[in-house]
């Protein structure tokens, strides 16, 4: 069990898990987030550790080694927040039975628990995940899913809290993980002052991963398509009918259905209904307008509607989702 830290006399301890095969940025990122709230507080809110189970130097990304500042059995005191960085070394590093065993015991006492893209394989591995939702680099969110089933993989999200697990998405949104802990523990004025010092967003438009329905749309290779998808994110209260989109990308309703569907893997319809429940979603995780209103700047029009498409892509209602998330 944690043990509660008064922040007004106390720093709050991070510590990231490293191991050989790490990416840098998944390590220094979030750390300079919150190294930053120490420097704009002039307050040492944050002491920062980066351990590896050994202590010994570890490979990154880059090709340049790190040399934690601590062996992670040596750690002593609470540990606030605990992350593990991702990389390609995620692959050794969930079979690395000491390393599971020390990153599980510690869970159990820490205040939360969090990984930095890849490192949520590493999670996974360690049975942290299990029965949770969560996120993780948008092209190995499939891949967890298969590895560990009893995940629930959310590969729309820039980072996902479940009770005390946080996953977070490809690399940079480690960095918006770490201004999410910030807010959560100083409150939204300092995490948007660290996120002006390090010239970033504070909450990215859209709330999701590089797999968000927008930018999925830059992959499809085809111009007519992807001009009518983009059309489509853009103006999601308008007429989104086939034929609407059809006359938007120049084609002809039939054309433009098999096109779509060869080029996306999906019919015009699952799409637009994606995509706007997308946009419900992040309404509602962002603001408190009246589920109607949400419903209606969306383009799903109606309460009925809204609960209809929550359901068959979800598996909950709207009311639920804004309770839980």
């Amino acid at each position: 069990m944690a043990r509660r830290i008064n922040p007004k006399t106390e720093s709050r301890l991070v510590v990231m898990l490293v191991y050989p095969g790490i990416m840098a940025m998944d390590v220094f990122g979030p750390l300079e987030a919150f190294a930053t709230a120490n420097s704009v507080t002039e307050r040492p809110l944050y002491r920062l550790e980066i351990a590896s189970m050994d202590g010994a130097a570890v490979e990154t990304s880059i090709g340049i080694s790190l040399t934690p500042s601590i062996a992670a059995p040596a750690i002593r005191g609470p540990i606030d927040t605990l992350l593990v960085s991702g990389g390609h070394g995620q692959v050794t590093a969930r079979a690395d039975k000491r390393l599971l065993g020390w990153l599980k015991a510690e869970s159990r006492k820490a205040r939360r628990t969090g990984s930095i893209c890849t490192g949520a394989f590493v999670l996974a591995a360690a049975g942290l995940l299990d029965g949770k939702r969560a996120t993780t680099h948008w092209a190995m969110a499939d891949e967890l899913g298969r590895r560990f089933p009893k995940v629930a993989v959310d590969a729309d999200r820039i980072f996902v809290r479940d009770a005390c697990v946080y996953t977070s998405a490809g690399v940079t949104a480690g960095i918006d993980l770490a201004l999410a802990l910030i807010e959560e523990d100083h409150g939204r004025k300092l995490a948007l002052r660290v996120a002006r010092a390090l010239v970033v967003y504070l909450q990215r438009e859209g709330g999701q991963t590089q797999f968000s329905s927008r930018l999925q749309a830059q992959f499809i290779e085809s111009g007519p398509i992807r001009r009518a998808q983009d059309w489509a994110l853009e103006n999601l209260a308008a007429d989104l009918h086939a034929p609407a989109l059809a006359a938007r990308a120049g084609m002809s309703e039939r054309t433009f259905r098999r096109s779509f569907a060869a080029e996306t893997g999906e019919t015009p319809r699952d799409f637009v209904e994606r995509v706007r429940v997308d946009a419900a979603r992040q309404l509602m995780e962002d603001s408190r307008l009246p589920l109607q209103t949400v419903a209606r700047r969306c383009g799903l029009e109606t309460m009925d509607t809204l609960r209809r498409a929550f359901v068959r892509r979800l598996g909950i209602t709207p009311q639920q989702y804004r309770a839980r998330f």
